[in-house]
């Protein structure tokens, strides 16, 4: 049975809007677009509700600017792409904003940011800040700086983590298309509209195809895991179109339109959600059944004895998987130990490590408060 659409009491929204949605054919900008999605924020910050936009378009004003047709290939080339671009784009949004009476911050982040604790936590203060003082952050991925190892990929990857970092109730994507078919619409006259999603199966993967456009880096994968994400949160994401008349009103009102993700029923609290969604995994721990059973169905801390291998170079603190016999993985955490002493001491009993490696200050490889089931 299908939920109802009741969102007229949510508060904080995250809204995403990519780089096809902003941009012309040419890769310049679409300033009527642009001015039509402004319009549509200021009316709902004018009602009390607290916005965070995270948009795309960087590398796409870029292209305009230099005259370039097709999306730059190599990393240099969209970053210096992307240092044309930002400016631009942060200047367009001023200026529309400006004319609604409000006042917007430009946050830039990279992967780093939220892997980082310290660095997450600093940019949650910032954005919280901001909204305390009526400022609308305008986000982008810094894409100046960012390299493959540290950046998202897509901004949809990182409008589910901000909306995790600032507890917001819902993440709300406008895209190029009006929501989650069966095949690409575009592609396909047989595919069927779906309005909305309890559970991502794989099934429901299956349908997903890869970028969704020439300018931008996103498809409905990096979406479904974007709902992934902020359903852990107990957040709500919908899949709109971003031409639609005053699609953020018809959204919020409850009306038929896109794809709704519902959120899972059992959330993950703050800390729990940053060590599955907001670190980086440097190596893997593999264990075996004892071990696996342990972790899933009583809840343990992850042991030396149970272990059986190590792959990767990482360091005390950092996010590792753990991986159960046949390859599967079964949890994240962060290690108490570093990757060689983990492959020293794996097999041990908890007190043989000490004779071993002449100190032990930890009995648990992964300590259960550290750990994540996935």
């Amino acid at each position: 049975m299908a939920r109802k659409r009741e969102f007229g009491h949510v508060k904080r929204i995250v809204i995403k809007v990519g780089t096809s949605s902003l941009t012309h054919k040419t890769g310049k900008l679409n300033l009527g677009q642009m001015e039509k999605l402004v319009r549509e924020m200021a009316d709902l910050y004018n009602e009390g509700r607290e916005l965070l936009l995270v948009t795309s378009g960087a590398v796409g004003a870029g292209m305009g600017r230099l005259g370039w047709k097709t999306r730059p290939k190599t990393i240099p080339e969209k970053q210096a792409c992307a240092a044309v671009g930002q400016g631009l784009l942060l200047q367009v949004y001023e200026n529309f904003f400006s004319q609604y009476g409000i006042t917007v911050g430009q946050v830039l982040l990279t992967r780093d940011d939220f892997a980082d604790r310290r660095r997450f936590l600093n940019a949650r203060n910032t954005l919280l800040t901001l909204l305390r003082l009526g400022i609308l952050p305008i986000i982008n991925e810094n894409d100046t700086v960012a390299v493959d190892e540290i950046r998202f990929g897509d901004n949809d990857t990182l409008s589910a983590l901000v909306t995790n970092l600032i507890d917001a109730e819902m993440l709300l994507i406008l895209s190029d298309v009006d929501g989650l078919y069966t095949a690409d619409p575009r592609k396909d006259p047989a595919a069927r509209f779906i309005p909305e999603v309890e559970k991502i199966t794989p099934e429901l993967e299956a349908v997903a195809g890869g970028a969704g456009s020439a300018t931008g880096s996103g498809g409905m994968v990096t979406k479904f895991q974007a709902a992934q994400i902020v359903g852990q949160a107990g957040a709500v994401m919908v899949i709109a179109a971003a031409a639609a008349d005053n699609v953020l009103r018809r959204v919020l009102a409850g009306e038929e339109i896109g794809t709704v993700f519902w959120p899972a029923e059992r959330h993950l609290k703050g800390r729990k959600r940053w060590i599955l969604f907001g670190t980086t995994v440097q190596g893997k721990i593999y264990v075996d059944e004892g071990a696996a059973r342990a972790l899933c169905e009583d809840g343990r801390s992850l042991l030396p004895s149970g272990i059986v291998g190590v792959e990767g170079d990482f360091e005390a603190g950092h996010a590792v998987s753990i991986i159960a016999p046949g390859g599967r993985e079964i949890a994240r955490g962060l290690v108490n130990y570093a990757a060689a002493e983990v492959d020293r001491m794996k097999g041990l009993k908890t007190r043989e490590i000490a004779a071993l490696m002449g100190q032990q200050p930890y009995d648990e490889v992964v300590h259960r408060d550290n750990l994540v089931l996935t």
